[in-house]
This record gives structure tokens, C-alpha cells and sequence, in this order.
């Protein structure tokens, strides 16, 4: 009898346990960002608009926006050297990173850097595309990433 308490009991920790985890991994840390006017690129403020975002103050690397914004004003950006758009949680809909992914490698979307090491060893980048469609996220610069 007392081996299926113990058992029981185990079983319940690990599933609440588990629940608990998953909870905090996806969901706690996170806070919607949403209206936002404006992103600042390199110094200047662009405006943009139908902003939706997460933002996180537990980390850095926990920002993603999708927006529009109107791509002349990316004409004399600099180009990102290796943009790589991070996963966002399952429940934030806008920011499909495999899609984003697939539109860089093809060339028709442009990343620019628009802030270098906005923290220590961390840039944010935007994605724009010709038609105004726009993202941002943060990743990890040279300094971290050992390339």
C-alpha cells in the first residue's frame, strides 16, 4: 500500500511539477507590447503602424514585433550580416520565424541592423519587406555567439 502512495504521489509532483514549468517557459515572463508609433532605427524614429508585440524583462532576447512600416524609409539602413529570427511561443501568432527564415534565404525580405548591441551582445534587427510588412527581434552578436 505504501508503494502506491509514494507512487501516486510522485506522479502527481511530476505532472504539477511539469504543468508549472511549461507555464513559466511560455507564458509568465512574457508581456504584449501592442500600438506602439514608432521603432527606433539607428538613432532615428520611424513610424509605423498595426504594431503587435512581446517584450520580456527577464530577457533581452524575448522581443518580436510585427508591424507595417513604409520600406523607403530602410533605403539607407545597413544591412544585417547574419540575421537569424528566434521562435516565439506558440500562442504569438504573427511572428512565424520558419516563414521568416524562408523569405531571407530566397531574398525577398531585407533584415537591417537597427540597433547594435541595444544590451551587451545583443542587436535588434528588422525585417521589411517591399510591401511595408515588418518584424523585430533581438539576437545575439558576435560577442556571444562565437562567430
Amino acid at each position: 500500500m505504501n508503494g502506491k502512495v509514494f507512487s501516486i504521489s510522485l506522479a502527481v509532483f511530476c505532472l504539477i511539477f511539469g504543468v508549472i514549468l511549461f507555464y513559466f517557459q511560455v507564458f509568465a515572463f512574457y508581456q504584449r507590447v501592442d500600438g506602439l508609433s514608432q521603432i527606433e532605427v539607428n538613432g532615428n524614429k520611424v513610424p509605423i503602424k498595426e504594431y503587435k508585440g512581446i517584450d520580456s524583462g527577464s530577457s533581452a532576447l524575448k522581443l518580436r514585433g510585427c508591424f507595417k512600416v513604409d520600406p523607403m524609409f530602410f533605403k539607407n539602413q545597413v544591412l544585417a550580416e547574419k540575421p537569424t529570427p528566434l521562435a516565439a511561443p506558440f500562442w504569438f501568432k504573427c511572428f512565424d520565424y520558419e516563414y521568416l527564415h524562408q523569405e531571407i534565404a530566397s531574398g525577398r525580405a531585407k533584415v537591417y541592423l537597427a540597433a547594435k548591441d541595444e544590451y551587451d551582445g545583443i542587436d535588434r534587427m528588422v525585417l521589411v519587406f517591399d510591401s511595408g510588412e515588418a518584424y523585430q527581434w533581438r539576437q545575439l552578436n558576435s560577442k556571444f555567439s562565437g562567430k
